[in-house]
């Protein structure tokens, strides 16, 4: 087994692990806290510098069997809420001190309080209001509060003195994370053939259990490596995946993806991981900083509205900029804020005459030969279309 495959493997199994043994070793090892943070986007940098590990919950994927989690919700849910209080439920969770929501639907913030409620002795929540309008004239000022409310919270938990000069460093150390990954996928961009699907996305994921200064040295370790990968390319398509911003696709479902052969040259998984599209200043006052970064400087999202930006113009813009020939939407089932997207998206792709396949996932899919046949299929009309 060459470096590379070594680094992508290890990741592979932090990932698939819903025991959580990397967070636990390192709770082990440094005597820290640990605290929970659901998707889409966390200020990870405020936990870290009161003194947790970030710990990014994206469900349990198929690894776990939903037993009791069904009869705490409603039938039409989506699957990342059942199967994380399936983990708590099971005692998964365990290994968090706390764990933190925010307002990106009503799912989530049902889960908040169902995991308050249930587990209030084992575990603390904090809920951040983050705010709707990003134009609005007080948006960065409550942001900015709310910020410093919970970095006190966690510094007062965890007897640690707030620091500004702890912010700085962990504003620091996040931006070099988000410019490893925006170079990982400006090389999966350039060079699709040498980097599938599933090896970037393991190599991104792993940075939810992993401490920022170790998963930045895996990722280096594998940006090296990978220069020196020379795989043959393919006679395929660009695409452009979208939709899976929160509840995670199954990994069997990418593998599929690389298969068929599809080259997916960008995509917003985790996209909560390379939110923003500039560096923080760690300059000045941080919490600020990063207050202002989330209001203006991030990403599009179906989890944040910019009325300056409207959602249907970043997607194309994505297309343009990656010269792509379709687009994968990739939806959890029952995900209200992507699938009301979706209907905006549909209609300006429509309109610009772009290929698009709609595809329907649950973390809890067994079986994938509906969706092969799906990706099979649409494959061949564009290989028809643009060979």
């Amino acid at each position: 087994m060459n470096a590379l495959a070594g680094i992508i493997n290890r990741c592979g199994d932090i990932v698939e692990d819903v025991s959580f043994a990397a967070v636990r070793e390192y709770k082990q090892k440094t005597g820290n806290k640990a605290l929970g943070y659901f998707p889409v986007y966390s200020p990870v940098e405020i936990f870290r510098a009161a003194g947790f590990l970030p710990v990014g919950l994206n469900g349990a994927g198929n690894k776990i069997e939903i037993t009791s989690a069904d009869s705490r919700f409603g039938s039409f849910i989506c699957s990342i809420i059942k199967s994380t209080l399936e983990l708590a439920i099971k005692g998964h969770l365990d290994v968090l001190d706390g764990m933190v929501f925010y307002d990106i639907c009503d799912s989530a913030r049902n889960l908040a309080y169902v995991i308050e409620r249930n587990f209030s002795e084992k575990m603390f929540m904090d809920y951040i209001h983050l705010p709707q309008r990003s134009n609005g004239a007080a948006a960065v000022s409550f942001l900015s509060s709310e910020y410093g409310r919970i970095y006190k919270k966690l510094s007062e938990i965890n007897s640690t003195a707030s620091s500004t000069e702890k912010l700085r460093e962990n504003i620091t150390l996040y931006n070099a994370n988000r410019r490893l990954l925006r170079e990982l996928y400006r090389f999966r961009e350039k060079r699709p053939h040498d980097l599938a699907t599933r090896e970037l996305y393991v190599l991104m994921r792993s940075g939810n259990f992993l401490d920022v200064q170790e998963h930045n040295q895996i990722l280096s370790e594998a940006l090296k490596e990978l220069d020196g990968r020379r795989l043959k390319p393919k006679d395929t398509v660009r695409v452009i995946v979208e939709g899976s911003f929160c509840e995670q696709p199954p990994l069997e479902l990418l593998d599929i993806m690389d298969s068929v052969g599809y080259y997916v040259v960008d995509d917003d998984f985790l996209i909560g991981r390379r939110l923003f599209e500039r560096d923080i200043p760690a300059k000045g006052n941080p919490i600020q900083a990063l207050a202002q970064g989330y209001m203006k400087n991030s990403v599009s999202s179906s989890v944040r509205h910019d009325p300056k930006r409207p959602r249907v113009d970043a997607l194309l813009e994505k297309i343009r900029r990656h010269r792509v020939q379709a687009v994968i939407f990739l939806y959890a089932k029952f995900c209200e804020p992507g699938l009301f997207d979706y209907v905006l998206y549909k209609n300006v792709l429509d309109k610009e005459k772009i290929p698009y396949l709609f595809i329907e996932f649950e973390e809890k899919m067994w079986t994938f030969e509906k969706m092969r046949m799906e990706l099979e299929t649409f494959m061949e009309s564009l290989l028809f279309e643009y060979a």
